[in-house]
């Protein structure tokens, strides 16, 4: 069973309809309100599926501490635990990073470059939908960073 269309409102106020299987077109003008909503979209299921993860993460290792009694053992659960906290406090970091992109969203920069005002590209936006530069301003950004890191 495929899910309903959703409805959201453009600038005008007037209801306009997502289909479910919409993808965003360079045909279209860049960021329109369908382009929007669908990247909002994606950055919310994004966020809760990280909230499902880390609450399940959470559970975890409230379930009480290290039973096993060999040396090994112990060491090898220490190891998956120290690995799944360093793991979500990824998602934590990454959580946030949604929320500046949902932000960005309201008030109408998203999906344009922080440096040059451009527009990042959909394909870009596609991959990572919480990119605030664009390809080019991205690759100047990491070649600053090897030239500052050789000193």
């Amino acid at each position: 069973m495929r899910p309903a269309g959703i409805e959201l409102k453009d600038t005008d106020g007037m209801l306009i309809s997502l289909p479910p299987d919409y993808r965003p077109s360079d045909t279209e003008e860049f960021m329109n309100p369908m382009q929007t909503e669908y990247f909002r979209q994606k950055l919310l299921r994004w966020r809760a599926d990280l909230v499902k993860e880390a609450n399940g993460t959470l559970a975890s290792l409230g379930e009480g501490g290290i039973l096993e009694a060999d040396i090994t053992d112990r060491a090898s659960v220490e190891t998956d635990r120290a690995l799944e906290l360093r793991t979500r406090d990824r998602a934590r970091k990454l959580i946030g990073k949604i929320d500046q992109a949902l932000q960005r969203i309201e008030n109408g920069t998203y999906g344009y470059c922080e440096e040059t005002g451009e527009p990042i590209g959909l394909r870009r936006l596609e991959a990572r939908p919480i990119a605030t530069l664009s390809i080019e301003a991205q690759e100047r950004h990491e070649r600053m960073e090897r030239v500052h890191r050789d000193d």
